[in-house]
C-alpha cells in the first residue's frame, strides 16, 4: 500500500486508508494531501505520492499546488468578513462600489448575484488569450463594459472565472486592496494558513505541478493563438459552456510563472488541503477558531442564504442550490476545483474536508470519497 505521511486521530484512520488506495490506484504516483478540521484542529493531515514527474520529490508536508476553483470558497469567505464589518453590503448593487459597473444593464446586479453565478456574466467576453487574465484592469474594464446574458437574479450560470473579478473588484474598491492582498492580510496571516491568491516567488520551490486532465490535448497555453478557442474552466464539473470569444482555459497554465504571479481569485488559489480546511473551519465554527475571530456567527450564517436552486445554464446536469458563494447541500456548504480538488464545512459537526491533488480527472470523485469515509468516521 502506498505510504502516506501525517498524522490523524484513531477515529479517523480509515481517511487514512482512502488516500492510500488511491495513491495506490494511480501508477504514477501523483501526490495528494487530506485535512480534517473538527472544532479548528485537525483530527486528520495526511499526504502522500509525488510531487513532480519523474517521482523523485516526495509531496512534503508544506507542498502547495494550484487548486483552480476551491480558491471561489476563500474569495467568498472574504466578501462575507466585509459584509460581517458593515463595510460591504451584499443586497446592494456592484455599482454602488464599482460605478462604471453599471453600463449596459447592469444597473441592477447585486453583489449577492456575483457570489452566486446569477449575475449573468458567465463568460469574459473579447478574450483573445489566457495572458488577458493577468491584465486585472483591463478585465474588469470588460466586464464593466459587457452586458448580462440573463436578467440578473433570475438565472444561473456558472461564472467560472468571471466570479473572482466581479467579487475581487468589489472588495479592492471597498478596502483599496486586491482580494489577493486582503486575504493574506485578514485571513490566512491571522488564522496562519498556507493558501495564496496570486503566489510570491519565494514558494515557487514548494509547488506541485498540476497534471493536466486527459482532455487537455492542444499546445500549451504560452503558444495559443487568437485562434484558440473552446470552452472555459467550469469548476468541479469540469469543462463548461464555449465563451463565445474567449480561449480555452488550458489546465498547463497553472504550471508558468505568469499564472502564479496573477490574482485570479476564481481559479489560482495556491494551497493544500491543511490550509483549506483551516481557513475554511472559521465557517464551521461560528467565525472563529483557535482564538483567532474572523467574523460573528450571524455573519456566518449568511453563507447559508439560497440564492438559487434549479439547473445550471453553464453546468447543466441536475439541480443545484447556491447560497452566498458556495454550494448548499443539507447544512455543508462545499465547492471544488477543476480536476478534483475540493473543500466542505458543516457547522453541525464544526468539522471542515478538503482535499486537493496534482493528477486532474474529469468527472472524479476522489474528495467525495473522502469526505463520505470522514462521515462514516463520524457516525462510528
Amino acid at each position: 500500500m502506498a505510504e502516506v505521511s501525517g498524522t490523524s486521530t484513531e477515529t479517523y484512520e480509515p481517511v487514512r486508508a482512502v488516500l492510500a488506495a488511491q495513491l495506490d490506484a494511480d501508477d504514477t504516483g501523483a501526490g495528494a494531501s487530506v485535512a480534517v478540521h473538527i472544532d479548528g484542529e485537525p483530527v486528520v493531515d495526511i499526504w502522500g505520492g509525488y510531487a513532480d514527474d519523474a517521482r523523485t520529490v516526495p509531496w512534503q508536508r508544506d507542498t502547495i499546488v494550484n487548486v483552480w476553483s476551491t480558491t471561489k470558497t476563500m474569495t467568498a469567505l472574504c466578501a462575507l468578513i466585509l459584509a460581517d464589518r458593515g463595510l460591504l453590503d451584499l443586497d446592494a448593487p456592484v455599482a454602488r462600489y464599482w460605478p462604471e459597473f453599471a453600463a449596459a444593464g447592469k444597473e441592477n446586479v447585486l453583489v449577492r448575484h456575483a457570489l452566486s453565478h446569477t449575475a449573468g456574466l458567465p463568460a469574459l467576453h473579447g478574450r483573445r488569450t489566457i495572458q488577458d487574465l493577468y491584465d486585472w484592469p483591463a478585465v474588469t474594464e470588460r466586464l464593466a463594459a459587457q452586458a448580462p446574458e440573463w436578467e440578473p437574479g433570475t438565472a444561473a450560470g456558472y461564472h467560472s472565472v468571471t466570479q473572482g473579478y466581479l467579487v475581487g473588484e468589489v472588495v479592492r474598491r471597498v478596502t483599496g486592496r486586491t482580494l489577493g492582498t486582503f486575504f493574506a492580510e485578514e485571513v490566512a496571516g491571522p488564522l496562519g494558513v498556507d493558501f495564496h491568491i496570486g503566489l510570491a516567488a519565494e514558494h515557487d520551490h514548494r509547488v506541485a505541478p498540476v497534471i493536466p486532465p486527459p482532455s487537455e490535448f492542444a499546445r500549451p497555453p504560452e503558444d495559443a493563438g487568437p485562434e484558440d478557442v473552446g470552452p472555459e474552466d467550469a469548476g468541479e464539473e469540469g469543462a463548461g459552456e464555449e465563451a463565445e470569444s474567449g480561449p480555452r482555459l488550458y489546465a498547463s497554465a497553472a504550471n508558468t510563472v505568469a499564472w502564479r504571479r496573477a490574482e485570479i481569485p476564481a481559479a489560482n488559489g495556491h494551497g493544500n488541503a491543511r490550509s483549506a480546511a483551516a481557513a475554511q473551519s472559521v465557517l464551521a465554527c461560528g467565525g472563529a477558531v483557535r482564538g483567532v475571530r474572523l467574523l460573528s456567527e450571524a455573519g456566518c450564517a449568511r453563507a447559508w442564504e439560497e440564492q438559487f436552486r434549479g439547473v445550471d445554464r453553464v453546468l447543466g446536469g441536475g439541480p443545484v442550490c447556491y447560497g452566498l458563494g458556495y454550494r448548499l447541500e443539507g447544512r455543508t456548504c462545499s465547492w471544488g476545483g477543476w480536476g478534483g480538488s475540493i473543500v466542505l464545512f458543516d457547522p453541525d459537526h464544526r468539522m471542515a474536508v478538503s482535499y486537493v491533488m496534482r493528477r486532474m480527472r474529469e468527472g472524479d470523485s476522489r474528495g467525495l470519497e473522502v469526505i463520505l469515509a470522514t462521515y462514516d468516521c463520524l457516525t462510528r
